[in-house]
C-alpha cells in the first residue's frame, strides 16, 4: 500500500496501530505547538536529538509540506489534543481543534528502521504479535529549553541475546529516526519498574532467550507537553503515526 492510500483509510475513519504499514515508507511522530512555543520545541528537539530527531517543521498553519501531500489534521488514525497540559480528547480529526498559529514538528519514528531489523534476522515482536510497541516514561530527564522540560519516553523490542548487537548496528544507521538504542537490559536502570505495565502501547511478550533493548520515543515531546502545559499541543496517539511520502532509505547513514 501506498502511503497516500493509507492516508485515505485514515482520513475516512480507520484506527489502527501503525507498525508494518506501507513497507519502505517512513512514519513520523507529531507534535503542534502556538507559534510563541515553537522554538522553545525546536531548541528541545535540537539539545536531545535521540528522542525528538527532527524531519521537517512546518509553517504556522500549514497542514502538509515536502514529505506528505494530505492533511496532518485528517490523516493520521488517532490523535491527542493537549490543553494546559491536560489530555482533553483523542479524536480521528483535528480540524476543530485547529488555529492558524499552530507550528507542526515531524518527529523522526523508530517504525522506520523495523523493516532494516527484520532484513537482518531480528524478530520485532509486537509486530508478530499484533500489538502497539511498548513506550515507558523513564526517570532520565531530558536538557530542558526555555518553557518546555520533560522526561526521556523510551519504546522496548524484546530482542534474542544473541541479536542484541545486530540490532544496535543496524539501527545506529539510522540517527533520523532515533538511531542506536539508549539502553540494553535492566529496566530498572532507567527508572522503569514494571516492563509489563508501558506508559503508552501495549505490552509485549518475550521469548526465551530475548532481553530488553531501548530505544528513544518520540513520544518524549509529548510528555514535556503534560509537564510544560502549553494552552494547547495536538501530537499523534502513541503508536499511531503519519505515514509519511518519505522512503526508510532516505535516512539511512551508509556503512555505519
Amino acid at each position: 500500500m501506498r502511503p497516500s492510500e493509507a492516508r485515505n483509510r485514515f482520513r475516512a475513519g480507520l484506527v489502527t496501530p501503525t507498525a508494518g504499514w506501507c513497507d519502505g515508507y517512513t512514519q513520523a511522530n507529531l507534535i503542534t505547538v502556538p507559534r510563541e512555543l515553537a522554538w522553545d520545541f525546536l531548541l528541545f528537539a535540537q539539545r536531545n536529538p535521540q528522542p525528538c530527531p527532527v524531519l521537517d517543521v512546518l509553517e504556522a498553519g500549514a497542514v502538509a509540506g515536502p514529505l506528505l501531500d494530505g492533511d496532518i489534521r485528517t490523516d493520521i488514525p488517532r490523535y491527542r489534543v493537549y490543553v494546559d497540559g491536560e489530555l482533553a480528547a483523542e479524536p480521528t480529526d483535528v480540524r476543530e481543534w485547529w488555529r492558524d498559529d499552530l507550528v507542526s514538528f515531524l518527529i523522526g519514528c523508530s517504525f522506520t528502521f523495523e523493516r532494516a531489523l527484520a532484513a537482518e534476522g531480528v524478530p520485532v515482536r509486537h509486530v508478530e504479535q499484533g500489538v502497539n510497541v511498548p513506550m515507558y516514561r523513564t526517570s532520565r530527564r531530558c536538557r530542558s529549553a526555555g518553557a518546555v522540560s520533560g522526561p526521556l519516553v523510551v519504546s522496548m523490542r524484546p530482542v534474542p541475546e544473541a541479536l542484541v548487537g545486530t540490532a544496535v548496528r543496524v539501527t545506529a544507521a539510522y540517527p533520523a529516526v532515533h538511531g542506536a538504542p539508549v539502553h540494553v537490559g535492566d529496566p530498572r536502570e532507567l527508572g522503569i519498574h514494571d516492563i509489563d505495565a508501558p506508559d503508552y502501547g501495549d505490552p509485549v511478550r518475550f521469548e526465551p532467550g530475548d532481553v530488553p533493548v531501548f530505544w528513544g520515543c518520540g513520544v518524549t515531546p509529548q510528555a514535556a507537553v503534560v509537564e510544560s502545559r502549553p494552552a494547547l499541543a495536538i501530537a499523534h496517539a502513541p503508536g499511531h503515526m503519519l505515514i509519511t511520502d518519505a522512503r526508510d532509505e532516505d535516512y539511512r547513514v551508509p556503512d555505519v
